[in-house]
């Protein structure tokens, strides 16, 4: 919001903090976000959706890193774990 903006809603400026402050930065990957919204269409038994989610992350961990990426070991085992998750939920009665 323009500091004019803000003067025109309230009839004052804006605090300095509020003119300054920096953008928000993303604070997780896009990657975990595609996976926190993978469980959540399991939770909420979208296993569709939960698929889709599932091979596009896929995609972004198996396809050829551009940087040197430390955390592909844990993001590969996350990525088993939730294919696990889905076909344990598709197939509840073959459970171990």
């Amino acid at each position: 919001m323009a500091e004019d903006e803000f003067e025109d809603l309230v009839g004052r400026p804006p605090p300095r903090s509020a003119v300054t402050a920096p953008a928000p930065r993303y604070t997780r990957r896009l990657s975990d976000k595609i996976l926190i919204a993978f469980h959540q269409a399991c939770d909420q038994a979208d296993f569709e959706v939960a698929e889709e989610l599932l091979h596009i992350l896929e995609r972004m961990l198996t396809r050829r890193p551009v940087a040197t990426d430390t955390n592909r070991r844990k993001n590969l085992e996350s990525l088993v774990a939730a294919h696990e998750r889905l076909w344990l939920l598709r197939h509840p009665d073959n459970e171990v």
